[in-house]
């Protein structure tokens, strides 16, 4: 009788935090290179806000996952095109790329300041991108923030906050 009351207390705690993390290799293939190389240059044309440019990068059936809501290409080029969200500044702390056949999966750990609305927040995520060879060049698919607990590594200036997803 005298483990019922502990086991009660153990199912209330809540489990340890995950610690693991990805890490930049020290060498990438040709292949898992181009792949890295693209998605940083994609993240120059967002915050540059180049809006043909990232028309022929991103796949007409892609899907872009926030935050607020998914949506498709067009919504997302329209949010980049009209200010809904300018992705000012993409600093990635860690990078991990998968290639299958003609597939890459992009995972990278970063701190995004972007201006939502008219307000400037930076943010923590772990972004997923997928990309899809198509007639030899590479396609983005998928985009996907996914908001980490751990806080801003990038130094923030004092009049931006984090957001928190809702």
């Amino acid at each position: 009788m005298s483990l019922l009351p502990m086991q009660a207390l153990l199912a209330q705690q809540a489990p340890p935090a995950p610690t693991e993390t990805i890490r930049t290799a020290t060498t990438h293939t040709p292949t898992e290179q181009q792949v890295i190389d693209l998605s940083k240059t994609k993240w120059d044309w967002m915050a540059d806000k180049k809006i043909d440019s990232l028309a022929t990068l991103f796949d007409d059936r892609a899907m872009f996952t926030h935050m607020g809501g998914t949506w498709g290409k067009n919504q997302e080029l329209a949010t980049i095109k009209g200010g809904g969200i300018w992705y000012k500044k993409a600093t990635i702390h860690a990078v991990d790329v998968r290639v299958f056949g003609d597939t890459a999966i992009v995972l990278e750990d970063m701190d995004l300041e972007a201006v939502v609305g008219s307000r400037t927040v930076t943010n923590a995520f772990m972004v997923t991108e997928v990309y899809t060879r198509k007639n030899g060049d590479l396609r983005l698919a998928q985009l996907t923030f996914s908001h980490l607990l751990r806080p801003v590594k990038a130094g923030a200036a004092s009049s931006e906050r984090q957001l928190t997803p809702r």
